[in-house]
């Protein structure tokens, strides 16, 4: 296992300085121009010309990617184009840290729902409960979260008053309850879905006909062998996830007032800010790499079949 984790981790600096490369490349030579953008109405070629000069735009191409690529490997992504004076890092860290709380909330959610509902609905297979759950689950994952969150909203904050619209007060603030209500329902009906198939799938193997022919409870059956072999799909989806929780939508934060990190990088990129731009990227591309890396870790934990190498 060692030997796989570590070839696995020597591929990160590779992979991450090829995502770092095109992403610089697009930036530097894609549509707009950071310096007109922070300039707005008092642009001229000269103030332009030497805003630029100051903060090294006007160097070849190659040399301003190696220079930003030797101050990332330090952990210093440079100072932010739009919030002068600001590092990416310190900027970054706070938005990641408020979406990671909201994506927490919402894992909660969909966990504590969409794994036992999934579980329970694959047992009730050829009864009513079946269609009327997976078409229950269909309805909620096709409902926009531009639509769920004035549902919430309403529901919750005008007609009961029990929590506030809007606002970020921190995990453990009543006004976490709508962005987690909100994320966590898709992800309940997308883990109940993926769970119930998962559960019927191991229902149909031969381990599973063996056990209850040597007499096995069913409780014991389902805890350990299909929990156990059902869960497998799952972990996937879970490990994408985890990365995920370092962003935040961008319609929900901005229709909550969460000061999260996706609406900062949709400004981020409308205001032409290279350095968040390129340091978001390469901070989520680790994420991913890594989850992933966990995912196949977690799998030959749970699975004694499956086996690193």
């Amino acid at each position: 296992m060692w030997i796989y984790i570590t070839r696995r981790l020597l591929w990160l600096p590779a992979l991450l300085l090829m995502v770092s490369a095109v992403t610089f490349v697009l930036g530097t030579y894609g549509p707009g121009d950071p310096v007109r953008v922070m300039l707005g109405t008092k642009y001229d070629e000269e103030t332009a010309d030497r805003l630029r000069s100051s903060l090294g735009l006007d160097r070849p191409v190659i040399v301003q990617y190696a220079d930003y690529i030797s101050g990332a490997i330090r952990g210093d992504f440079g100072e932010s184009l739009r919030y002068r004076g600001r590092s990416v890092g310190s900027l970054l860290a706070s938005k990641m840290w408020v979406s990671f709380q909201v994506n927490l909330a919402a894992m909660v959610v969909s966990l504590s729902i969409g794994l036992p509902l999934g579980f329970f609905i694959a047992h009730k297979q050829g009864t009513w409960v079946d269609p009327a759950a997976v078409s229950l689950t269909l309805i909620l994952m096709s409902i926009p979260i531009m639509v769920s969150i004035p549902i919430v909203l309403w529901g919750l904050c005008l007609k009961l008053s029990l929590v506030p619209c809007s606002g970020w007060g921190g995990f453990f603030d009543l006004r976490i309850i709508v962005p987690a209500i909100t994320m966590g329902i898709p992800g309940v009906a997308g883990l109940a879905r993926l769970m119930r198939a998962s559960t019927l799938d191991v229902f149909g193997q031969d381990f599973i006909r063996t056990a209850r022919a040597k007499g096995l409870s069913e409780r014991y059956i389902d805890v350990r062998h299909v929990l156990r072999n059902a869960i497998i799909p799952v972990v996937t989806i879970l490990s994408f996830s985890l990365a995920g929780m370092l962003t935040t939508g961008f319609i929900t934060e901005r229709l909550l007032g969460i000061p999260g990190v996706g609406d900062f990088a949709i400004q981020a990129i409308f205001n032409r800010d290279y350095p968040v731009i390129m340091a978001f990227t390469l901070i989520l591309s680790s994420a991913f790499v890594v989850a992933n890396l966990l995912a196949d870790i977690a799998y030959s934990l749970i699975d004694p079949r499956i086996r690193l190498s």
